[in-house]
């Protein structure tokens, strides 16, 4: 449920980050799809670099084996 969640949210914040470039940045075609592939581009960089990181924590390859000392 929490992988959902969270990806909604990235969801949610690569759509504002395109409706601000497109507001605030708005200096040609060529310009504004750069802006928007930059903020893509770095919209879901962050939520792969996330993804991976949460779904090892799932599943480790190395198990810690317990020594009682």
């Amino acid at each position: 449920m929490a992988f959902w969640v969270t990806t909604l949210i990235f969801v949610l914040c690569g759509v504002i980050a395109s409706l601000i470039l497109r507001l605030f940045c708005n200096k040609g075609p060529s310009t504004n799809l750069l802006h928007f592939t930059l903020a893509m581009t770095a919209t879901v960089c962050c939520w792969m670099m996330w993804a991976i990181v949460y779904l090892a924590q799932l599943n480790p390859l190395i198990v810690p084996i317990l020594s009682e000392e």
